[in-house]
């Protein structure tokens, strides 16, 4: 069994953030020590690792609670689970894309900026206008 403090580090997830994640019921059969702390097992471990990813994949806390409820009802779901999923890495896919335009565009310009400082290129501006 684990603590709060441990599934912590092996999930790399703040304590707030998990005890957010039970508050919200996203961590279903939590169970408790004999002091009333919650205390988990490999399975719920594993899970909550699912759902650090799930957030890192952009997934919403009613979208995770959807996917949860999904999951909760088993094998049958696996259709719909998919297609969530789906949608995430199609929305993920775009974000990769966006971000590589914007590396092709740093590239460019750092490009431009060493041509102009060794001389290769004069200097040219959008936002100076030469004068008349």
């Amino acid at each position: 069994m684990y603590t709060m403090m441990q599934v912590c580090r092996e999930a790399n997830l703040t304590y707030q953030a998990l005890k957010f994640y039970c508050n919200q019921g996203l961590v279903p059969h939590v169970k408790r020590d004999q002091n009333n702390r919650r205390i988990f097992d490999e399975h719920d471990v594993k899970w909550i690792k699912d759902l650090v990813c799930l957030k890192k994949c952009g997934m919403s806390i009613q979208e995770m609670k959807a996917y949860l409820d999904l999951c909760l009802q088993g094998e049958s779901t696996i259709p719909q689970r998919k297609e969530m999923l789906a949608k995430k890495q199609e929305a993920l896919r775009a974000s990769i894309q966006e971000l590589e335009d914007s590396v092709s565009y740093i590239d460019w310009k750092q490009n431009f900026y060493d041509e102009v400082l060794s001389g290769k290129r004069p200097y040219v501006s959008n936002l100076i206008r030469p004068k008349e």
